[in-house]
Parts: C-alpha cells; sequence; structure tokens
C-alpha cells in the first residue's frame, strides 16, 4: 500500500481522504469565522488579490476547485457576467453545502459539483480559468491534480493556485508559535475541534514550498509559471499559463 502524510504522520493513502474528509467535515460551519479569526482578516486580501490576477473577462469560463464556502467563486460570477459561467466544486459535500447556500443567499446560482481534483470530470481544454485556494496541500497526489487542472485548461489559460507556503526567516519562530499554540486553541474555543486546527498547521509544513511548487507545476505541462508572496511568505500565489 502507497503511503502518504496526514499532517505529520504517515498514514495510508486511502486513509488521508477519509480524514482530510473528516476535518472539513468538523469545520465547515465555522469556517468562514475561523478564517476572519487565524488571519486577522487578511485571507479577504489575499483572495481580492487573486480575483485581480484572473483578470477575468465578460463571457469567460472559470473553475473553482476546493471552493469551499464560495468566496472565489462569487468574485468570479460577478466578472464573467450572464454569457460566462463558473463552476463551484469541492471534494467535500459538507464545505460545499456551505458554500452553495451562501451564494445562493447572494443571489448567484452556480453549477455546484462535488468532485475529486486529480480526476475532474470536465473535458480538454475547456476552461479560461483554473483556480485552488487553500485546497492543493490537502489533496494526496497533487501531480496528478495539477495535470489535470492543466487538462481542463484552453490554450493560454491560467491556473492560480494560492497557498500556504514558506515564511521569510524572521518570521519562522513568532509563526510556528501561533501555528502550534495559538491556532489550536482558537479551534478548540470557537470551533470546539482543536485537532483539526493542529492538522491544518502541520499541513502548512508538509507543503511544498515556493519554488518546489513551481518547479510541480512546470513539470505538469504549463509553459510559464511565476509566483507572488504575500505577508512575508505566509502565503503565496502561483499562476501558470498553459502553452
Amino acid at each position: 500500500m502507497s503511503q502518504t502524510h496526514f499532517g505529520f504522520e504517515t498514514v495510508d493513502e486511502r486513509e488521508k481522504a477519509r480524514r482530510v474528509r473528516g476535518v472539513f467535515d468538523s469545520v465547515a460551519s465555522k469556517y468562514d469565522l475561523m478564517n476572519d479569526l487565524m488571519s486577522g482578516g487578511l485571507h479577504r486580501l489575499w483572495k481580492a488579490y487573486t480575483v485581480t490576477v484572473a483578470h477575468l473577462k465578460e463571457g469567460d469560463r472559470a473553475l473553482d476547485i476546493a471552493g469551499g464556502t464560495g468566496d472565489l467563486a462569487l468574485a468570479f460570477a460577478q466578472k464573467v457576467g450572464k454569457t460566462g459561467q463558473v463552476v463551484h466544486t469541492d471534494i467535500n459535500e459538507a464545505m460545499l453545502r456551505v458554500g452553495r447556500d451562501r451564494l445562493l443567499d447572494a443571489g448567484v446560482v452556480l453549477p455546484t459539483v462535488v468532485c475529486d481534483a486529480e480526476k475532474l470530470p470536465f473535458p480538454n481544454q475547456h476552461f479560461d480559468l483554473v483556480s485552488v485556494a487553500f485546497g492543493l496541500r490537502n489533496m494526496t497526489h497533487k501531480d496528478q491534480a495539477l495535470a489535470e487542472m492543466c487538462r481542463v485548461l484552453k490554450p493560454g489559460g491560467k491556473l492560480l493556485v494560492l497557498e500556504f507556503s514558506k515564511v521569510a526567516p524572521p518570521l519562522e519562530k513568532a509563526y510556528d508559535w501561533y501555528s502550534f499554540k495559538v491556532l489550536p486553541q482558537l479551534g478548540r474555543l470557537v470551533a470546539g475541534d482543536a485537532s483539526s486546527y493542529r492538522y491544518l498547521a502541520e499541513s502548512i509544513r508538509m507543503h511544498p514550498g515556493q519554488a518546489e511548487l513551481k518547479a510541480m507545476m512546470l513539470k505538469a505541462g504549463f509553459g510559464h509559471v511565476d509566483f507572488h508572496n504575500m505577508t512575508g511568505g505566509v502565503v503565496a500565489l502561483h499562476v501558470g499559463i498553459k502553452c
């Protein structure tokens, strides 16, 4: 049996998928509130910058992978207008339900699909943009997922990967203290779940850094890849262009 990591643990690949699902089942109802508390509201700025870099126009097609509670899907829908399309997807049904309800409350109806990013149920060269925000690090076969994202993009299409990354060295000690001491306690107090937020902190440390993820995207078939660090490298936005 092939093994992978679940945070700092080594687990069977099939076990990881089940346990990641359990994490997001647990935190779905408090996900947006916890994002605001954990980041001091900065996640809204990170996502706003991502929307700007997406540079969507009227009539474009966009696929939001691991779209969760729908922040990016909602912003993209406003950009592509009535002639465009945004598909809102997640592998976790609980997160997707929260996102779908939030979109409906905003008066926006989008195609909403439970699907695995490693096996996307969409045709080749279909989308102008693919995005994945804070979801890639939870995927078991990141290389396979990136190749699938490349496959469904049109030539010249753009992939945006917004993800926690490697912080600048001067911030490491303070960031580790916050991640492993404060974050789980915040999860316990607000979401009633310390262990899921401990996993989230561990998963960030196990995720490829900026240069490594860039190399993975190039290997997956993207002709040009660049990244933009935000908040001292706490988060990075990787931009891949399909040739």
